[in-house]
């Protein structure tokens, strides 16, 4: 189940008791008459907006009238009455409100029905408020705008009453033509924003606000600056915002600093980290304090929640538990989650479940969630699965909206048995439905994922978006996601990034990751240099091991980042001790890229590490004794372990090295079923060379299709080699039937793939016409490819024809003259032996005996047999020993080259200083 942190909003705070001081509005000895007025400045001309009909029984609210006439005496029999129920003498002061009314004066009305609307003395009857509210607008009064103003906020809510948006917002607007005064402009306001009653008309909805907040109503200058806010209703603008907020809490400390608690409550939620003014912690806490001095329990809870998240925890723990032993079931709630391990909080189960079972008892659901949840995820509770279940579905019969929401996710979670999926789906669409944006993102994410459900991109966006716009982050990235990876939602670059950026930027680390990713990878374009690397490093310095998996890799693969294979290696390190499973995979793979640059140490610790590719890597390093002292024991070891964990290439080399006798001895039989083990785990190679092996029958019994079938298989899976030999084959007809044309394909399949020797073969075949005809153009087009890319015998084939001008070659003996000596300096004997016999003619190339003889000698040194004839037969030519056996000669020249080179090498130049020497090492050559 996804992690939420269990808590509200906003805790509910009941403000002190305020009510319209009456006396403000009575004229005494004015001729009797009380104006009643509603506040300065001119009422907005409200005339234009709607008066959608009301049931007639309410008819006689709105039939105006002349108000009655009260005199001083009256008037201040009516203020007596509403001190005496102030005072406590609740009875008495009704018993005087009830005698005035029964005279008809419609403030008596008015007053024993705030008695009742707020509960003063007596049980609160919103019902009987109502009425008496009703009774009051019968009768035309300066006291009917307030009246209208309170029964509309009963029938707005449907407290006590039938909801009634209708004649609510009628009720309201009434008391707005009436001068009402700012806390009617304020109601009427709200009602414009909502849309309650009436079609929604912000632009006048500002105006009504802006009047009642110049007027000094603090409530006004609060709404005001919730709709400028970032998350407001109106066009947005923070200074604005800012503004309002400001002059709120200017308007509402005198009240603070005269000790009136729930102001003070309400400057310290203007400092929180989402409140309306910059948030000051500072100040926060010094209001919290201030108001907990006071007792007063919600306070204390308060001022208890804003410690522990400061880290004052034990004084923070101190107030949560006076809150708590008075009876505020928040505070019990907050106190049994922080014992439960929160904000850094010490463990303490059973003290934990006891508040929260305490809260639970006086009808907390948020307890009941807590609850449920710690028993089914058992980490600081023993875990009951059951028990958790039962408080959650008690939770969700009151309609709970979390708890329908962790209910619905519970179900659809694969790794919970048995997953309900259908019963899932309901529980979201329950939580939706009763206003849980955590559900309406996992209900959107349900539809996108088809978890439950068929997969639907329009609900998907529907419900995500909507629970994005309420603020649930993690919808956001996960829409964001669905919009980058284009599989139920339609491609769309550009919505992925805002939404991701959007999530991003509201802290939300996973989306900070996928962003980075998106960028380093390429899947978005980065607007700034670095831009992917900054917001990964962010979201792996807050914690998120994948970033740091992402960066590692980035830093080792990524073709937008430069290559860094120690910062790669530093991420993935980190990304392991955070305990992330393919942390030490990706480890190993940059410590064997490490090995692959010549880091032997890092190839060794990534083998270590189990990569089955380093042991393979490092088992031909021991072979070749590349960066470590040849060692045979040592390759078949690690072949042998990285066989073991199914590498294919492993199970190839240790094939080649029993047929091939390296290091072990030679074994036939291992050799290969070693390579018939990495054909079946789909080496094309080991597939080509067991093909060759058993096409040509050299070390096995001959299978000739068995042969052919696996070389055809390891060309289809592009290995150039088995291409190359296949080719060779059916063009000069070995083993196989001949077939030029299938030859031929095979060798320009190799050939465009990059393979030099196929290219060689290919040009060879046209300069000479073996099996085809000699084509010009394509000779000198593989054998150029062949020789740039590096093949020494094509050098040394392609440099002799440049120099004669071969087969229509155009003549180039410049650049012949420079393959074939390449060819020589790169140690190919052949070439060497040409070059040397050119010398030695000086006919194409300018005349150098001792260069001829130095190049004749390092060939046969080789074992060129056409440069060892070649210097044998000037031996004998010197000596005047014609009739002579070569043989002898052969002996002669076997003797010089295993003694002294540099000895050797000076006979052989003094011995080719005799021109029938020389001439007769020509003529061998030639005819070699």
């Amino acid at each position: 189940m996804k992690g939420t942190k269990l808590t509200h909003s906003h805790r509910r705070r009941t403000p002190a008791f305020t009510r319209l001081l009456l006396t403000s509005a009575v004229v005494i000895g004015l001729g009797g008459c009380a104006t009643g007025g509603g506040g300065s400045g001119d009422t907005l001309d409200t005339s234009s907006l709607p008066e959608p009909a009301v049931d007639p029984r309410y008819s006689d609210w709105f039939d105006g009238g002349r108000p009655s006439d009260m005199g001083s005496m009256e008037w201040g029999q009516v203020e007596f009455a509403r001190q005496e129920i102030e005072q406590g003498n609740t009875e008495e002061g009704i018993e005087q409100l009830r005698a005035l009314m029964r005279q008809g004066y419609p403030p008596a009305y008015y007053e024993l029905a705030q008695v009742y609307d707020d509960g003063i003395g007596v049980p609160r009857d919103p019902a009987r408020a109502a009425s008496l509210y009703g009774e009051t607008l019968e009768t035309p009064s300066s006291i009917n705008k307030h009246a209208a103003r309170k029964l509309a906020e009963l029938y707005m809510v449907g407290d006590g009453v039938e909801r009634n948006e209708t004649l609510a917002y009628r009720l309201a607007k009434m008391s707005v033509e009436d001068q009402g005064g700012p806390s009617s402009l304020s109601l009427l306001a709200e009602m414009l924003v909502k849309g309650i009653g009436v079609e929604a008309n912000p632009q006048l909805a500002i105006k009504l606000y802006e009047q009642a907040a110049n007027q000094g109503y603090p409530n006004a200058m609060k709404a005001l600056a919730e709709a400028y806010s970032a998350s407001g209703w109106a066009e947005k603008n923070i200074g604005q915002s800012r503004s309002y907020a400001q002059r709120y809490a200017e308007a509402i400390e005198p009240q603070a600093q005269a000790g009136d608690i729930d102001a003070m409550m309400k400057l310290a939620a203007l400092y929180e980290p989402d409140g309306l003014l910059k948030p000051d912690p500072q100040k926060r806490q010094e209001w919290l304090l201030r108001a907990a001095d006071s007792g007063n329990p919600e306070a204390l809870g308060e001022a208890g929640e804003a410690l522990l998240e400061s880290g004052d925890t034990q004084r923070g723990l101190d107030m949560l538990t006076q809150a708590a032993e008075a009876g505020d079931v928040e505070a019990m709630e907050h106190l049994g989650q922080a014992l439960l391990g929160e904000n850094g909080v010490q463990p303490a189960p059973e003290r934990a479940v006891q508040w929260l079972e305490s809260a639970a008892s006086k009808g907390s659901t948020l307890a009941q969630v807590t609850l449920g949840r710690a028993y089914l995820e058992g980490t600081t509770l023993s875990r009951q699965p059951d028990r958790g279940i039962a408080l959650l579905e008690e939770a969700a019969r009151k309609n709970d909206p979390l708890a329908l929401a962790v209910l619905g996710d519970l179900y659809l979670d694969p790794e919970i048995e048995p997953t309900n999926p259908q019963r899932g789906i309901d529980y979201l669409q329950r939580g939706h439905e009763a206003g849980s944006e955590y559900a309406t993102a996992l209900l959107g994410e349900a539809y996108l994922t088809g978890n439950g459900v068929a997969p639907d991109g329009v609900r998907a966006i529907q419900y995500l978006s909507d629970a994005a716009d309420r603020g649930q982050i993690f919808a956001s990235r996960m829409l964001g996601e669905a919009y980058l990876e284009g599989n139920v939602l339609k491609l769309d670059k550009a919505e992925a990034e805002r939404l991701l950026r959007q999530a991003a930027e509201a802290g939300d680390t996973t989306a900070m990751t996928k962003l980075g990713e998106a960028y380093v990878d390429g899947a978005l374009e980065q607007t700034e240099s670095g831009e992917g690397i900054r917001l990964l490093e962010k979201a792996a310095n807050s914690g998120d091991a994948y970033a740091m998996i992402v960066l590692g890799r980035a830093y080792r693969d990524s073709e937008l980042v430069p290559q860094d294979l120690q910062r790669s290696q530093q991420w993935l390190s980190r990304a392991r001790d955070a305990g992330h499973d393919s942390a030490e995979d990706a480890l190993s793979r940059t410590y064997r890229e490490l090995g692959e640059q010549g880091d032997i140490d890092a190839l060794i610790r990534a083998a270590e590490m189990g990569d089955p590719a380093a042991m393979a890597d490092l088992g031909r390093a021991y072979l070749d004794g590349r960066g470590v002292s040849r060692n045979y024991r040592q390759a078949r070891l690690w072949f042998e372990r990285a066989y073991d964990e199914g590498h294919a290439g492993a199970a190839a080399a240790l094939g080649r090295m029993y047929l091939e006798g390296q290091g072990v001895q030679r074994n036939t039989t291992y050799g290969i079923d070693y390579l018939r083990s990495a054909v079946a785990r789909g080496h094309a190679g080991a597939r080509a060379d067991l093909g060759e092996i058993l096409l040509k029958g050299e070390l096995v019994p001959a299978e000739p299709e068995r042969g052919l079938a696996l070389l055809r298989q390891a060309a289809r899976n592009g290995n150039s080699g088995a291409r190359l030999f296949l080719g060779e084959a059916y063009l000069n007809g070995e083993h196989v039937e001949k077939d030029v044309e299938t030859g031929l394909s095979y060798l320009n399949d190799a050939a465009e793939s990059g393979n030099p020797y196929a290219a060689r073969a290919l040009g060879e075949a046209y300069l000479k016409g073996e099996g085809v005809e000699k084509n010009t153009e394509l000779a000198e087009k593989w054998l150029s490819y062949a020789a740039e890319s590096g093949d020494p015998w094509a050098k040394s084939l392609f440099g002799h024809a440049l120099i004669y001008g071969t087969a229509g070659l155009p003549k180039d003996v410049e650049r012949g003259q420079r393959l074939m000596t390449e060819a020589a300096e790169s140690g190919h004997a052949g070439a060497q032996s040409a070059l040397g016999s050119e010398y030695l003619q000086g006919e194409a190339l300018e005349l150098d005996p001792e260069r001829g003889a130095e190049l004749l000698f390092q060939a046969a040194s080789s074992g060129n047999r056409t440069a060892r004839l070649a210097l044998a037969k000037a031996y004998l030519m010197a000596n005047g020993l014609e009739g002579v056996d070569q043989s002898q000669a052969l002996l002669w020249l076997d003797k010089v080259i295993d003694g002294d080179s540099q000895i050797a090498l000076q006979t052989m130049r003094e011995l080719l200083q005799d021109p029938k020497a020389i001439e007769a090492a020509r003529e061998a050559a030639q005819a070699g």
